[in-house]
């Protein structure tokens, strides 16, 4: 595995791998308002072309409280991913913790029509600081 994409899970031959990665110059601790970026690949290990068609996150911040985000696609795309190929994508995610974590699962289409649920791994969200 690669050493960038820390976190990853494999479901119906569809791995999904994370990086993730803290902002500090869009973060500010004075306004309880914390960044980070990741980093999402998902690579087709499977015989069968597939279609992502939503994404449902779920995201808790330092003090348990669950944010949940549902929509098409992932950043505009519904990407076909054929078989031994991958697709990557960088988006972001604030919090009014330091802490917090992601994770979810993409609903896919295999070209036999089959709908799927591929799991998101959860994967922290810690601010530098606070990591000890």
């Amino acid at each position: 595995m690669d050493r960038f994409f820390t976190h990853s899970a494999t479901t119906h031959g569809i791995t999904v791998r994370v990086a993730v990665s803290f902002l500090p110059d869009r973060s500010r601790a004075d306004s309880a308002r914390w960044f980070w970026s990741y980093h999402i690949r998902i690579e087709n290990h499977s015989d069968s072309a597939v279609q992502l068609l939503t994404r449902h996150w779920v995201i808790t911040d330092g003090r348990g409280g669950v944010h949940q985000v549902d929509g098409e696609g992932v950043v505009g795309e519904q990407p076909v991913i054929l078989p031994g190929k991958s697709h990557d994508y960088v988006s972001g995610c604030p919090l009014t913790t330091p802490t917090g974590r992601m994770e979810g699962v993409y609903r896919m289409m295999r070209d036999d029509d089959e709908l799927i649920a591929v799991e998101i791994p959860r994967f922290p969200l810690v601010a530098p600081a606070v990591a000890d």
